[in-house]
Protein backbone atom coordinates (compact mmCIF):
# COMPACT_ATOMS: atom_id res chain seq x y z
CA UNK A 1 0.00 0.00 0.00
CA UNK A 2 1.51 3.51 -0.58
CA UNK A 3 0.46 6.32 1.78
CA UNK A 4 0.94 9.80 2.06
CA UNK A 5 4.00 10.51 3.65
CA UNK A 6 5.13 13.64 6.20
CA UNK A 7 7.51 14.75 8.36
CA UNK A 8 8.25 17.35 11.17
CA UNK A 9 10.44 19.80 12.67
CA UNK A 10 12.07 17.35 15.36
CA UNK A 11 13.16 15.95 12.43
CA UNK A 12 15.58 18.73 12.53
CA UNK A 13 15.83 19.18 16.22
CA UNK A 14 13.01 21.11 17.03
CA UNK A 15 11.93 20.24 20.34
CA UNK A 16 10.45 23.59 21.67
CA UNK A 17 9.55 26.32 20.16
CA UNK A 18 12.27 29.26 21.83
CA UNK A 19 15.26 26.61 21.42
CA UNK A 20 17.98 29.22 20.22
CA UNK A 21 19.79 26.15 18.14
CA UNK A 22 16.60 25.51 16.45
CA UNK A 23 16.86 26.39 12.33
CA UNK A 24 14.62 28.90 10.98
CA UNK A 25 11.32 27.47 9.66
CA UNK A 26 11.56 28.31 6.53
CA UNK A 27 14.69 25.91 6.06
CA UNK A 28 12.97 23.27 7.85
CA UNK A 29 10.05 23.50 5.08
CA UNK A 30 12.76 24.22 2.23
CA UNK A 31 14.75 21.15 3.01
CA UNK A 32 10.96 18.68 3.76
CA UNK A 33 10.46 19.91 0.29
CA UNK A 34 13.38 19.31 -1.54
CA UNK A 35 14.06 15.85 0.15
CA UNK A 36 10.61 14.83 -1.27
CA UNK A 37 7.46 15.02 1.13
CA UNK A 38 4.56 16.70 0.81
CA UNK A 39 3.38 17.11 4.12
CA UNK A 40 4.61 18.57 7.77
CA UNK A 41 3.61 18.75 10.99
CA UNK A 42 3.05 22.42 12.85
CA UNK A 43 5.81 21.76 15.49
CA UNK A 44 5.46 22.78 19.20
CA UNK A 45 3.11 25.78 19.09
CA UNK A 46 5.14 29.38 18.53
CA UNK A 47 8.06 27.69 16.18
CA UNK A 48 6.34 28.38 12.84
CA UNK A 49 4.08 31.55 12.38
CA UNK A 50 1.12 31.88 14.02
CA UNK A 51 -0.39 34.41 11.16
CA UNK A 52 -2.21 32.25 8.99
CA UNK A 53 -1.25 34.44 6.08
CA UNK A 54 2.54 34.08 6.38
CA UNK A 55 2.53 30.49 7.53
CA UNK A 56 -0.51 29.20 4.19
CA UNK A 57 2.36 31.54 2.14
CA UNK A 58 5.21 29.10 3.15
CA UNK A 59 3.58 26.09 2.86
CA UNK A 60 2.04 26.71 -0.30
CA UNK A 61 5.43 28.22 -2.05
CA UNK A 62 6.78 24.26 -1.48
CA UNK A 63 3.47 22.65 -2.65
CA UNK A 64 2.96 21.23 1.42
CA UNK A 65 0.52 20.41 3.37
CA UNK A 66 0.15 20.82 7.10
CA UNK A 67 -0.85 17.42 8.73
CA UNK A 68 -1.25 18.41 11.63
CA UNK A 69 0.38 19.48 15.28
CA UNK A 70 1.37 18.06 18.68
CA UNK A 71 0.68 19.25 22.42
CA UNK A 72 4.04 18.31 24.28
CA UNK A 73 3.12 19.35 27.72
CA UNK A 74 3.17 18.51 31.31
CA UNK A 75 -0.64 17.10 31.43
CA UNK A 76 0.93 15.13 34.74
CA UNK A 77 1.29 18.28 36.45
CA UNK A 78 -1.57 20.07 37.64
CA UNK A 79 0.02 23.40 38.85
CA UNK A 80 1.03 23.66 35.31
CA UNK A 81 -2.88 23.26 33.46
CA UNK A 82 -3.07 26.93 32.69
CA UNK A 83 0.28 26.33 30.63
CA UNK A 84 -1.55 22.87 28.90
CA UNK A 85 -4.85 24.82 28.05
CA UNK A 86 -3.36 27.76 27.01
CA UNK A 87 -1.34 25.92 24.76
CA UNK A 88 -3.67 23.57 23.47
CA UNK A 89 -5.84 26.67 22.85
CA UNK A 90 -3.13 27.97 20.50
CA UNK A 91 -2.71 24.76 18.61
CA UNK A 92 -5.84 24.22 17.67
CA UNK A 93 -6.46 27.31 16.52
CA UNK A 94 -3.13 27.10 14.12
CA UNK A 95 -4.34 23.84 12.90
CA UNK A 96 -8.11 24.83 12.13
CA UNK A 97 -6.70 27.81 10.20
CA UNK A 98 -5.15 25.56 7.59
CA UNK A 99 -7.52 22.77 7.59
CA UNK A 100 -5.14 20.46 9.63
CA UNK A 101 -6.78 17.43 11.37
CA UNK A 102 -4.69 15.71 13.61
CA UNK A 103 -4.15 17.05 16.73
CA UNK A 104 -1.46 14.73 19.34
CA UNK A 105 -1.52 14.96 22.85
CA UNK A 106 1.76 13.79 24.52
CA UNK A 107 2.86 13.77 28.55
CA UNK A 108 5.72 15.42 28.14
CA UNK A 109 8.97 14.07 30.04
CA UNK A 110 8.33 14.40 33.74
CA UNK A 111 11.24 14.58 36.34
CA UNK A 112 9.38 11.11 38.46
CA UNK A 113 9.34 9.38 35.20
CA UNK A 114 12.91 10.02 33.76
CA UNK A 115 15.21 7.90 35.67
CA UNK A 116 12.94 4.66 34.45
CA UNK A 117 12.49 5.13 30.85
CA UNK A 118 12.13 1.88 28.97
CA UNK A 119 11.71 0.60 32.81
CA UNK A 120 8.26 -0.40 32.70
CA UNK A 121 8.88 -2.67 35.77
CA UNK A 122 10.49 -0.29 37.57
CA UNK A 123 8.43 2.89 37.09
CA UNK A 124 6.62 5.27 39.60
CA UNK A 125 2.78 4.72 38.65
CA UNK A 126 0.61 7.45 39.55
CA UNK A 127 -1.90 6.99 42.28
CA UNK A 128 -5.84 6.25 41.40
CA UNK A 129 -6.53 9.69 42.10
CA UNK A 130 -3.52 11.34 40.45
CA UNK A 131 -4.53 9.33 37.17
CA UNK A 132 -8.08 10.12 37.14
CA UNK A 133 -7.33 13.92 37.32
CA UNK A 134 -4.56 13.32 34.44
CA UNK A 135 -7.06 11.32 32.36
CA UNK A 136 -9.53 14.25 33.46
CA UNK A 137 -6.66 16.74 31.62
CA UNK A 138 -6.11 14.80 28.48
CA UNK A 139 -9.92 14.33 28.01
CA UNK A 140 -10.47 18.14 27.97
CA UNK A 141 -8.23 18.87 25.74
CA UNK A 142 -9.39 15.94 23.83
CA UNK A 143 -12.99 17.29 24.32
CA UNK A 144 -11.71 20.68 23.15
CA UNK A 145 -9.85 19.61 20.16
CA UNK A 146 -12.86 17.19 18.67
CA UNK A 147 -16.14 19.44 19.50
CA UNK A 148 -14.59 22.98 19.52
CA UNK A 149 -12.28 22.34 16.36
CA UNK A 150 -13.37 19.75 14.36
CA UNK A 151 -10.04 17.81 14.90
CA UNK A 152 -8.94 13.68 15.13
CA UNK A 153 -7.33 13.87 18.60
CA UNK A 154 -5.00 11.36 19.30
CA UNK A 155 -2.99 10.23 22.29
CA UNK A 156 0.98 9.26 21.89
CA UNK A 157 2.75 7.44 24.40
CA UNK A 158 6.27 8.87 24.69
CA UNK A 159 9.69 8.03 26.87
CA UNK A 160 9.46 9.92 30.43
CA UNK A 161 5.96 10.77 30.59
CA UNK A 162 3.60 9.27 32.68
CA UNK A 163 1.70 7.89 29.19
CA UNK A 164 4.81 5.69 28.17
CA UNK A 165 4.02 2.12 28.84
CA UNK A 166 1.47 -0.35 26.59
CA UNK A 167 -0.41 -1.05 29.75
CA UNK A 168 -0.97 2.66 30.62
CA UNK A 169 -2.07 3.48 26.74
CA UNK A 170 -4.12 0.54 27.28
CA UNK A 171 -5.93 1.87 30.08
CA UNK A 172 -6.23 5.34 28.53
CA UNK A 173 -8.28 3.49 25.67
CA UNK A 174 -10.82 2.00 28.22
CA UNK A 175 -11.12 4.96 30.03
CA UNK A 176 -11.25 7.65 27.45
CA UNK A 177 -14.59 7.19 24.78
CA UNK A 178 -13.61 6.43 21.26
CA UNK A 179 -15.33 9.67 19.83
CA UNK A 180 -12.92 11.77 21.71
CA UNK A 181 -9.66 10.45 21.14
CA UNK A 182 -7.79 7.71 19.10
CA UNK A 183 -4.37 6.66 19.45
CA UNK A 184 -1.17 8.26 17.30
CA UNK A 185 1.18 5.12 17.14
CA UNK A 186 4.65 5.64 17.26
CA UNK A 187 6.93 2.86 16.16
CA UNK A 188 9.71 3.88 17.93
CA UNK A 189 8.51 5.51 21.30
CA UNK A 190 6.62 1.50 21.72
CA UNK A 191 9.58 -0.04 21.11
CA UNK A 192 11.70 2.61 23.57
CA UNK A 193 9.31 1.48 26.29
CA UNK A 194 9.44 -2.06 25.55
CA UNK A 195 6.15 -3.46 23.46
CA UNK A 196 5.72 -4.04 19.73
CA UNK A 197 3.57 -1.75 17.52
CA UNK A 198 2.79 -3.94 15.50
CA UNK A 199 1.05 -5.87 17.91
CA UNK A 200 -0.47 -3.11 19.41
CA UNK A 201 -1.99 -1.93 15.76
CA UNK A 202 -3.40 -5.24 15.35
CA UNK A 203 -5.70 -5.18 18.50
CA UNK A 204 -6.51 -1.46 18.25
CA UNK A 205 -6.84 -0.82 14.75
CA UNK A 206 -9.44 0.99 14.78
CA UNK A 207 -8.76 3.52 17.67
CA UNK A 208 -5.49 4.29 15.61
CA UNK A 209 -6.11 7.51 13.87
CA UNK A 210 -2.38 8.91 12.96
CA UNK A 211 0.67 7.01 12.87
CA UNK A 212 4.58 8.51 13.32
CA UNK A 213 7.52 6.67 12.03
CA UNK A 214 10.43 6.12 13.71
CA UNK A 215 13.27 3.40 14.03
CA UNK A 216 15.73 2.63 17.34
CA UNK A 217 18.92 1.40 17.27
CA UNK A 218 18.77 -1.45 19.50
CA UNK A 219 22.23 -1.26 20.59
CA UNK A 220 22.01 2.47 21.85
CA UNK A 221 18.92 1.84 23.32
CA UNK A 222 20.12 -0.72 25.45
CA UNK A 223 23.04 1.31 26.87
CA UNK A 224 20.90 4.22 27.08
CA UNK A 225 18.49 2.54 28.97
CA UNK A 226 20.88 0.81 31.30
CA UNK A 227 23.32 3.90 32.07
CA UNK A 228 19.48 6.08 32.61
CA UNK A 229 20.59 8.10 30.26
CA UNK A 230 18.02 10.95 29.79
CA UNK A 231 15.98 11.26 26.44
CA UNK A 232 17.18 14.45 25.12
CA UNK A 233 20.66 12.85 25.43
CA UNK A 234 19.85 9.67 24.15
CA UNK A 235 18.89 11.31 20.97
CA UNK A 236 21.61 12.70 20.78
CA UNK A 237 23.63 9.78 20.81
CA UNK A 238 21.98 8.07 17.94
CA UNK A 239 18.67 6.55 19.77
CA UNK A 240 16.32 6.92 16.35
CA UNK A 241 18.03 6.11 13.37
CA UNK A 242 17.54 5.58 9.93
CA UNK A 243 14.33 4.04 8.87
CA UNK A 244 14.92 0.13 8.48
CA UNK A 245 18.34 0.15 10.02
CA UNK A 246 16.71 -0.52 13.72
CA UNK A 247 14.66 -3.00 15.74
CA UNK A 248 11.16 -1.75 14.49
CA UNK A 249 9.84 -4.03 11.60
CA UNK A 250 8.13 -2.20 9.03
CA UNK A 251 7.25 -4.65 6.39
CA UNK A 252 5.16 -5.85 8.86
CA UNK A 253 4.13 -2.48 9.84
CA UNK A 254 3.02 -1.95 6.15
CA UNK A 255 1.03 -5.18 6.34
CA UNK A 256 -0.91 -4.46 9.30
CA UNK A 257 -1.68 -0.83 7.95
CA UNK A 258 -3.00 -2.37 4.52
CA UNK A 259 -4.82 -5.28 5.86
CA UNK A 260 -6.94 -3.23 8.67
CA UNK A 261 -7.30 -0.38 5.20
CA UNK A 262 -5.51 2.44 6.90
CA UNK A 263 -6.11 5.68 5.15
CA UNK A 264 -4.56 9.15 6.37
CA UNK A 265 -1.04 10.41 6.47
CA UNK A 266 1.69 8.91 8.22
CA UNK A 267 4.54 11.08 9.80
CA UNK A 268 8.25 10.02 9.94
CA UNK A 269 9.99 11.29 12.87
CA UNK A 270 13.63 11.27 13.78
CA UNK A 271 14.10 13.13 16.69
CA UNK A 272 18.16 14.64 16.94
CA UNK A 273 20.24 17.13 18.42
CA UNK A 274 19.53 20.78 16.88
CA UNK A 275 23.35 21.17 17.05
CA UNK A 276 24.41 17.29 16.67
CA UNK A 277 26.81 15.70 13.28
CA UNK A 278 23.40 14.31 11.54
CA UNK A 279 22.28 16.57 8.44
CA UNK A 280 18.48 16.45 9.01
CA UNK A 281 18.05 16.42 5.14
CA UNK A 282 20.21 13.49 4.40
CA UNK A 283 18.05 11.51 7.07
CA UNK A 284 14.58 12.61 5.76
CA UNK A 285 15.85 11.76 1.99
CA UNK A 286 16.86 8.17 3.23
CA UNK A 287 14.09 7.91 5.24
CA UNK A 288 11.82 8.44 1.70
CA UNK A 289 13.65 5.93 0.04
CA UNK A 290 13.43 3.63 2.41
CA UNK A 291 9.83 4.05 2.61
CA UNK A 292 9.37 3.73 -1.21
CA UNK A 293 11.30 1.19 -1.64
CA UNK A 294 9.39 -1.03 0.92
CA UNK A 295 5.62 0.27 -0.77
CA UNK A 296 5.23 2.09 1.95
CA UNK A 297 5.29 5.80 0.20
CA UNK A 298 4.84 6.58 -3.74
Amino acid sequence: MQLPIGNAPCSWGVEFADDPRNPQWQQVLDEAASAGYRGMELGPIGYMPEDPAALRSGLAERNLTLIGGVIFRPFHDPTKWDEVLAASRRTCEALSAHGAKNLVLIDSIAAGRAPTAGRAAEAKRMSEDDWQAFIGRIRTVARMGTEDYGLSVALHAHAAGYMEFEDELERALEEIEAGLMSVCLDTGHCVYAGFDPVGFYRRHAARVSYIHLKDVDSAVKARVVAERIGFYDACAQGLFCNLGQGAVDFPAMRDALAENGFEGWVTVEQDCDPAGTTVPIEDARANLAYLRGIGLAA
